[in-house]
């Protein structure tokens, strides 16, 4: 029996079904693979060329290496070479189907689940896993109980639940006796305490977003920054978002720092802005920016520079002035005020812990013939093809080994 039908179970289910084994797949939602329909931006970013652990976290981010060394980048590629998918390589190694299409995906996995008979309930909430002299029995909410051998918890975590993870999954592990490491929203928007994020909202630009904690910078990470209603999103804001996320609640001091040219000094680019004036010594402080900074970002950081007049010619600003917008421009500090909500993260955080597991079979050392796989473990990756290469492994891996365990 396998508990969801996400991409580390429907994975699992194949390989345990390949290996010989009778397969029941038990899903909340209507259908399986809701999720992967939405990764990559609808495109399914299904791996990346690049699987160093350090794109791995959770309290030992390690735990991943023994699965990803037995079904790692080489077969994650000939698995879906088999089932039709061709990979295309993009920058940063990001892998995608070449159709461009995460339903690609989510199909070929769908006909193989089908052409080797395993069968998939939907709309079946999973409650718990007993063990009576027989054997093991899923419970579900409504009564029904499945007996099984082996069971796999693949249920996910808490992030998007309108596309299938509310959590349950730490409910089974938890009756079990498993340890669950405080869940937090990753992979998430920022949100920032600062009264110019309406006026900013839609605002995109290419630059450098990193974390400081108490003052010290903890991460960063460069791609395109967008402005939100309540914050900042982006690539590099998600990667960094885990950050802001674990220490949102800790009353820790948190701020985002986004730098619109990463690498120029405050020094170039005072003398850039000093060019400028010199130039146009005629035209209102406001309008010499445009051109260089987008037109809704310039009265924003002008008034954080303390520039409140900007009509005034910019041939009368004074020398502290174009050094204190060069150094916004370097480095623009915004407090933090979290980030958003499970419904607005692409991964959870946290879960199941992995200190309990085997990490060589993922089988649970508190409760014989239940594995575990995916996201309802304590293992999230960095944006990029990373989760779901972690839900490709450890799914292949806890199918296979249930199966001949």
């Amino acid at each position: 029996m396998i508990i969801g039908g996400g991409a580390a179970g429907l994975t699992a289910a194949i390989a345990a079904a390949r290996a010989g084994a009778r397969v029941q797949v038990l899903e909340r939602m209507q259908r399986v693979g809701k999720k992967i329909l939405a990764t990559g931006n609808g495109r399914c970013n299904f791996s990346n060329t690049d699987l160093g652990v350090e794109h791995y976290h959770g309290a030992d981010p390690r735990f991943v290496l023994p699965a990803i060394r037995a079904f790692g980048l080489d077969e994650t590629l000939a698995f879906f070479r088999e089932l039709g998918v061709v990979p295309h390589v993009e920058e940063r190694g990001r892998i995608f189907p070449a159709s461009g299409q995460a339903s690609a995906i989510l199909d070929v996995l769908r006909h193989e689940l089908e052409h080797l008979g395993v069968e998939t309930l939907c709309e079946m909430n999973v409650e718990r896993i007993v063990r009576d002299p027989s054997g093991l029995r899923v419970l579900c909410g409504d009564g029904r109980a499945f007996p099984c051998d082996r069971a796999i918890v693949a249920a996910g975590g808490k992030s998007t639940p309108n596309l299938g993870s509310n959590g349950g999954g730490f409910r089974v592990a938890q009756a079990l006796g498993h340890r669950i490491e405080p869940p937090f929203p990753a992979l998430v928007p920022v949100k920032l305490d600062a009264p110019f994020l309406k006026q900013l909202q839609g605002v995109r630009f290419e630059g450098e977003a990193q974390v400081f904690l108490d003052g010290e910078p903890v991460r960063a990470e460069r791609g395109e920054i967008l402005f939100t209603e309540q914050g900042v999103s982006g690539v590099p804001v998600l990667q960094i978002s885990r950050v802001v996320s674990e220490w949102a609640e800790s009353g820790r001091e948190l701020s985002l720092g986004l730098r619109p040219f990463p690498d120029s000094t405050p020094e170039a680019l005072a003398s850039t802005i000093a060019g400028r004036v010199a130039t146009f010594p005629w035209k209102p402080v406001e309008a010499s920016f445009i051109g260089w900074l987008n037109k809704r970002l310039i009265p924003v950081l002008l008034k954080e520079a303390g520039i409140c007049d900007l009509q005034r010619p910019c041939g009368e600003l004074s020398g502290k002035e174009i050094q204190r917008v060069a150094a916004l421009l370097h480095l623009w500090r915004i407090p933090c005020a979290g980030v958003q909500s499970w419904m607005q993260s692409q991964v959870t955080a946290g879960g199941v812990s992995t200190r309990e597991i085997d990490p060589e079979t993922l089988e649970s050392k508190r409760a014989p013939g239940v594995f575990f796989a995916g996201e309802v473990l304590d293992i999230d990756g960095d944006s990029g093809g990373y989760n779901l290469q972690w839900a490709w492994s450890s799914g292949h891996v806890a199918g296979r080994l249930a199966a001949v365990a």
